[in-house]
């Protein structure tokens, strides 16, 4: 933004103020309230300017978009415990370039799980058949996934060109110039001004124009006006009219959602940095991811579960370990500048009082103030020093953050209500020294509902394990099992439902993750099966799939789906579980 303003004021001499202010920059030469009306967002430290960018534009006002990402704050985490870790400071900008293999294999084998913009369902299906081994694959896969490009049926040609030698591409005219770097296809909205200019001779104005009707044309319809100009002057110039009539469909797809080619750049700087730090340090990206919540497609729980599986041991919540926030245990408390390189060993995630339903951050930072000096030797030398009433009690209880002091839940539960939180000795019952009771310990089922209910994971076995011998009378498979199924084979799969996605580009198909102990499977509903069962598709927490198994690819960047041809509510089997549970424990 500096830069910016500094280019702008010398190329054009406009007033520019840019100054340092306790809340960060200051762009305009006066409080923005003064020009625009500004009101709190819902979310707390949030402010929303109330006026809209469309008029905004109408006015001859300039209009600066500046993304707010939380991936930014993700890395910024990260690379601080990653400092630690190694014994010294580090930027972004000093991570190892983009040739570093064992990051481009886990991107291919669309192990991208809380990776930024090529974490979710369609782009991991994307991934193994673009196979990006280079910056700008990762640029093009980060724009290809979107409504333009895929409505334009840029996708396939994109994909079929991918592997040919440049001298079979066909670039009608001139338009290699425009296409050249993309294979012949166009995917970025840069791309489609130029084919403008190049292809039907519009002038650099009339081009912009296209640009701007481009992004507005759903709502205004102004995009169709080109469509004599663009398809009339490129047969003019010797392209065939099929031709000047596929481009337009493709600029048509662009409204839908194009993307600048210095946009997708941008991304993919974020998402090589994101997979790096997930390949060679998932244990502080867990913990950056934890500490920016909410934010990205997944949510604690399965990020836990995916760090796990990369070999990271995360440990619960513990009032006389965790911090606020989670963090990596066995650091250094200071950046040394004595380390070198990028190599460290994994450390252990101990979860942060901040995962805690119910507690308060006052609460948790007297907790910390408390325990300074020494460490809490019982539930009632807590509530006391850390000046905890029976809300908060109750909260990490309820988490097993009291295991240490009081065991398993129940005896904290125990110890808990057994405390007079009144404020003073004065007001307190005189306490009455009882012999320890020895309560039996919860059932697996009942610590792994309350580890959801407090923390929003578990740390335990998943529900798909206590339910897998139930499950077997139903002939289902895991996850695991099914990856090495062949393309073609009858299949059955049951897993707890993650997500659910129904986009407009896919016409009627519903999307749905499932996910069991050996990991998730991705099942494809037709338009058909979902009209016709559409109540256990949309219901179902826990869902029984049967259908066909789908594999494109080789065994090592395959893309693999369940395509449903009949689908069961098997949420019921959930609520057994309590009883179930004491015989798998």
């Amino acid at each position: 933004v500096r830069l910016w303003l500094e280019l702008t004021h010398q190329l054009i001499g406009t007033p520019r103020h840019l100054s340092q202010h306790p809340g960060g920059f200051v762009i305009t030469s006066e409080e923005v309230s003064s020009l625009v009306p500004v009101e709190n967002a819902a979310m707390e430290g949030r402010s929303v300017i109330q006026w809209e960018k469309d008029d905004l534009e109408s006015l001859g006002l300039m209009k600066i978009d500046i993304l707010a990402l939380g991936m930014l704050s993700v890395l910024r985490r990260t690379l601080e415990f990653l400092a630690r870790k190694l014994g010294r400071s580090v930027q972004l900008h000093e991570l190892p370039d983009a040739e570093d293999d064992p990051t481009w294999d886990m991107i291919c084998a669309a192990d991208t799980v809380g990776v930024f913009q090529i974490e979710s369902r369609a782009q991991m299906s994307m991934l193994p058949r673009l196979r990006p081994r280079v910056y700008y694959d990762l640029v093009v896969e980060v724009a290809i996934v979107r409504p333009g490009p895929i409505q334009g049926g840029m996708v396939h040609p994109y994909l079929r060109n991918r592997h040919l030698p440049d001298d079979q591409i066909e670039y009608p005219g001139r338009l290699k110039e425009a296409l050249g770097r993309t294979k012949g296809v166009p995917i970025f909205q840069e791309q489609v001004m130029q084919i403008a200019v190049l292809a039907a001779d519009f002038t650099e104005g009339e081009a912009d124009r296209l640009r701007r009707a481009m992004a507005a044309w759903k709502r205004s319809g102004d995009i169709g006006k080109f469509h004599d100009d663009l398809v009339s002057r490129m047969v003019r110039n010797g392209y065939d009219r099929e031709f000047a009539e596929r481009i337009f469909k493709q600029i048509e797809g662009f409204g839908e959602y194009g993307f600048p080619e210095s946009h997708a750049a941008g991304f993919a700087l974020l998402a090589y940095a994101s997979s790096w730090l997930k390949c060679h340090h998932p244990d502080a990206f867990l913990a950056g991811l934890l500490n920016s919540q909410p934010m990205g497609f997944y949510a604690p729980a399965q990020l836990v579960r995916d760090a796990r599986a990369h070999g990271v041991e995360v440990r619960e919540v513990d009032v006389n370990t965790s911090v606020w926030e989670s963090s990596l245990e066995g650091l250094p408390l200071a950046v040394d500048g004595k380390g070198h390189g990028f190599d460290a060993p994994l450390r252990p995630v101990r979860l942060g009082l901040h995962m805690v339903s119910g507690l308060s951050q006052e609460a948790a930072e007297r907790i910390l103030a408390a325990r300074v000096n020494a460490p809490f030797e019982s539930v009632e030398d807590l509530a006391r020093r850390a000046r905890l009433d029976l809300r908060d009690l109750k909260a990490l209880a309820h988490a097993n953050a009291l295991r240490g002091l009081a065991g398993h839940r129940h005896q904290a539960a125990w110890a808990v209500a057994g405390i007079d939180t009144r404020a003073t000795p004065q007001l307190r019952a005189p306490r009455v020294h009882e012999a320890p009771v020895a309560l039996a310990a919860p059932a697996e089922f009942d610590d792994m509902r309350a580890d959801y209910q407090s923390v929003g994971l578990t740390l335990g076995r998943h529900p798909l394990a206590l339910l897998r011998e139930t499950l077997r009378a139903f002939k289902v498979e895991t996850s695991a099992t099914l990856r090495g199924y062949p393309s073609g084979r009858l299949a059955r799969a049951s897993g707890i439902v993650t997500h659910r996605q129904r986009p407009p580009t896919a016409r009627g198909t519903m999307f749905i993750t499932l996910e069991d102990e050996t990991g998730a499977i991705n099942v494809i509903a037709w338009p058909q099966v979902v009209e016709t069962q559409r109540q256990p598709l949309l219901s179902s927490r826990l869902m029984t799939v049967y259908g066909q198994w789908q594999r494109e690819g080789d065994d090592r960047y395959a893309v693999m789906h369940l395509v449903a041809t009949r689908v069961i509510d098997h949420t019921h089997l959930l609520a057994g579980l309590d009883s179930r549970s004491r015989d798998f424990k």
